[in-house]
């Protein structure tokens, strides 16, 4: 679920850089992106990367759709900005990690072929 939010903040918030039409729907693209973003911080958490929960926890704050932040038509497209290089930068920083199957866990010692 993470990884779709994330994708779709990326995308979102890609259009409102270029002033495309979600750039119209600012409540819907702060919803998207402050949904993201406290998914985000849960991640962060998890992991035990303290500084990208807090760094995306301010951007929640600033796309909270339910107590906007009034802001400037120059300050939101710099604001966007900013929350697209966040949403890039943690689509690399958390890279999924791969599941392991059960035999891995059961298996402590891998089994040795001899040359």
């Amino acid at each position: 679920m993470t990884k779709i939010m994330k994708w779709l903040s990326i995308t979102m918030l890609l259009l409102a850089v270029l002033q495309l039409p979600v750039a119209s729907h600012p409540v819907l693209l702060a919803t998207v992106v402050c949904a993201s973003s406290l998914l985000l911080v849960a991640q962060a958490l998890r992991a035990g990367k303290y500084s990208w929960a807090v760094g995306f926890l301010a951007i929640a704050l600033l796309f909270n759709p339910v107590v906007p932040i009034a802001r400037s038509g120059r300050d939101i497209l710099w604001i966007n900005g900013v929350g697209l290089a966040a949403f890039l930068a943690a689509a690399v920083a958390f890279k999924a990690r791969p599941a392991l199957t059960v035999l891995s866990i059961t298996n402590r010692l891998p089994r040795r072929e001899s040359l």
